[in-house]
């Protein structure tokens, strides 16, 4: 899988650009605040359908501009495609595949597969489960669309129920509505849930040889999946508990008007020789650790597909020593890796892959 062009029409500060990409190392170099992240998050876009860096389209759009364009040519296996990006201000952005229109973002799969590690990723372990459930939905979608179209219909789902618990304080009569909403969840959070522990599972063993070879042997890791909702032997009996747990905690939600049983809530536990990353870790161990995860995400990813995912590594080589450098570059023989440096010094870890360099300066490549 690879990107074999990226065209970028007033996007953040680049006013036009066309470039031609190796299939291997491509490498954007430039000072800070020059416009190699904004590459990174062309890509991402064209792989996701929306920024890393922010929630608003208007802002990927150059100030002096009303309207930004990403177009890539994308390759997987003997797949062709053309992804188009179109934003305007104050107007949805518009996606296209082979110049068919889809109907919004989360329509965009397979165009580009793509896993993004940046120094953002830290907060994946510090911060709250919202994150961690992001990660595992951002992957698995990649992978699976029929898991990002049942997330979809649970949110939208759930979303109504918690309106109706608010309008049950009022009016006690449309309690027994709830019932229907509780039959959909449990159905799409059941398989959703079933996704999510076959995903980490499959993690667990990639991730284990990965992060030994990047501690030398010294520490192993577990992800462990927490959720309200018990797994059960099979899915029927996981449903039947799903919609037993929603019942008896009616009461309950009403009383806050939100829904507390459910996949919404569940968290990803991350141990290191059997201890919490997120309590007893070292910056450099838990950022380590996100490396490895990431770096099992492509081999799943891989395992899946038959072939390697584009990787997109922002500022990620200046946070690493040179045994993580060197054990990273070795990783990238066989697929296609974006990285941006501040420095030439970064480079050496990998002199002895193909490779192009781009230096990037105020939104030109020169």
């Amino acid at each position: 899988m690879n990107v074999k062009n990226l065209r970028l029409i007033n996007f953040r500060n680049y006013y036009n650009l066309n470039v031609e990409f190796n299939d291997n190392i491509n490498i954007f170099m430039g000072k800070n605040a020059q416009g190699k992240t904004n590459l990174i998050e062309a890509l991402y876009i064209c792989s996701y359908g929306k920024s890393f860096r922010t929630t608003k389209d208007r802002e990927l759009i150059n100030f002096n501009k009303e309207q930004a364009y990403i177009g890539a040519n994308t390759k997987l296996n003997n797949l062709e495609k053309f992804i188009e990006v179109k934003m305007e201000r104050d107007k949805p952005k518009r996606i296209r595949i082979n110049k068919s229109e889809l109907k919004n973002y989360k329509e965009l799969n397979t165009g580009l597969v793509s896993v993004l590690f940046c120094p953002d990723d830290l907060k994946m372990i510090k911060e709250g489960p919202l994150l961690r459930r992001n990660f595992l939905d951002a992957s698995i979608s990649q992978i699976k669309p029929v898991y990002s179209y049942n997330l979809i219909r649970y949110n939208k789902v759930l979303m109504q129920r918690n309106n109706l618990l608010k309008t049950c304080r009022i009016k006690k009569d449309l309690v027994n509505l709830i019932d229907v909403f509780d039959i959909q969840l449990s159905k799409l959070g059941t398989s959703i849930i079933i996704e999510r522990d076959k995903f980490i599972n499959e993690l667990n063993i990639l991730i284990n040889p990965i992060h030994k070879n990047l501690t030398c042997d010294k520490e192993s890791v577990e992800l462990k999946y927490f959720s309200n909702i018990p797994r059960l032997i099979d899915k029927e009996s996981i449903e039947k508990e799903y919609l037993k747990l929603l019942k008896s905690n009616l009461n309950r939600d009403i009383e806050y008007g939100t829904t507390e049983i459910g996949l919404h809530r569940d968290d990803l536990l991350m141990l290191i020789n059997n201890k919490d990353v997120k309590i007893y870790g070292s910056q450099g161990q838990q950022r380590t650790l996100v490396l490895s995860i990431k770096l099992s995400v492509v081999e799943y990813i891989k395992k899946y597909f038959g072939v390697y995912p584009v990787v997109l590594l922002d500022d990620v080589f200046s946070e690493l020593d040179e045994d993580r450098r060197k054990f990273l570059s070795n990783s990238f023989k066989n697929m296609q890796v974006f990285i941006t440096v501040t420095d030439a010094v970064d480079l050496n870890a990998v002199n002895d892959l193909s490779k192009s360099v781009f230096i990037i300066e105020d939104g030109k490549v020169i």
